[in-house]
């Protein structure tokens, strides 16, 4: 007799490209990035490392240093936070395409940069990202009096030039960490947001995100899905934003509204705004060596490096 029954193949939900769920809830993703190890990058020498946050949780992050002389140690560098995307059911700190964003920026800026590890949906439906990338802005600020747990945090971060970007879903979730960090105190000095092709809802959501989001009408009437209907948006913990958009993505027309929102809110701040002409949704990641890839990395550290 079989130790095990097999899976069952009948479908139950379906979301091509992200996902399928099966009758016995067992789900299947579509899309796969292969994950790298902690590890010195041979070019750069920056280096890397694993943090867990929470361990009831499961929740990882990783670490990313730029090569640092013993001798002459830098002063405090900037901190770079990062929010990957992925419809909030893909992606991890801990894969190619975040290394490949953030490798660059930790190397020239110079900066120290955490990527943000957060539980997915379905598995963990919305808002527990949302819970999770909190609760990790948390323990990054318990870092801010230079006793906590991490020492590379510790010794070489910065915790008043505190910076926050994410990419589609991931920009969504920064937005949320920098209203956040604005109604709560946190003890860091957020100095800038950079949201990369957005995702935000629209006024008729998609299956998807309904799917993902139960407990939620899933449309621009939620805060944490857009912030046309967030109450606390000018309290947003940053007094300078960098928009970027490209031309053929079809969440083009949600960066756009964002921009119009801010720009109409009670926040008092400056915002930049790139459109990348030719390109699809989040191109940089999936073409990280392109020209306009490394343009738009450049133009991201030359907003770190602004005074």
């Amino acid at each position: 007799m079989p130790s095990s029954m097999p899976s069952s193949t009948q479908i139950a939900h379906d979301f091509p490209p992200f996902f399928r769920v099966y009758t016995d809830g067992r789900v299947e993703r579509l899309v796969t990035i292969p994950h790298l190890p902690p590890s010195t990058d041979p070019v750069t020498g920056v280096q890397s490392k694993d943090v867990v946050i929470s361990t009831k949780l499961g929740i990882k992050s990783r670490i990313f240093l730029p090569k640092i002389n013993p001798a002459n140690p830098p002063q405090k560098l900037p901190l770079i936070i990062y929010v990957h995307g992925g419809a909030f059911c893909l992606g991890s700190p801990l894969n190619v395409a975040t290394q490949s964003i953030l490798v660059p920026l930790v190397s020239q800026t110079p900066a120290v940069a955490i990527a943000v590890g957060y539980r997915l949906a379905p598995e963990h439906p919305l808002p527990a990202a949302y819970h999770d990338c909190w609760a990790t802005l948390q323990w990054i600020a318990s870092h801010a009096s230079g006793a906590g747990t991490d020492p590379w945090i510790n010794d070489y971060v910065d915790t008043g030039r505190v910076f926050l970007v994410g990419d589609s879903a991931g920009a969504n979730l920064a937005h949320y960490l920098t209203v956040q960090a604005g109604v709560n105190r946190t003890g860091l000095g957020i100095r800038g947001l950079m949201v990369l092709h957005p995702y935000f809802s629209e006024k008729v959501p998609d299956k998807m995100i309904r799917y993902l989001y139960p407990g939620s009408s899933g449309s621009d009437n939620d805060p944490k899905l857009n912030p046309t209907s967030d109450p606390d948006l000018e309290k947003l913990c940053s007094s300078r934003v960098l928009i970027a958009v490209a031309e053929n993505d079809f969440l083009k027309p949600r960066g756009v509204e964002y921009n119009e929102t801010l720009k109409k809110s009670k926040w008092k701040g400056t915002i930049d705004f790139v459109e990348n002409e030719d390109e699809d949704h989040c191109f940089f990641l999936m073409n990280p060596s392109s020209e306009k890839a490394k343009g738009l990395s450049q133009i991201l550290i030359s907003f770190i490096k602004q005074k």
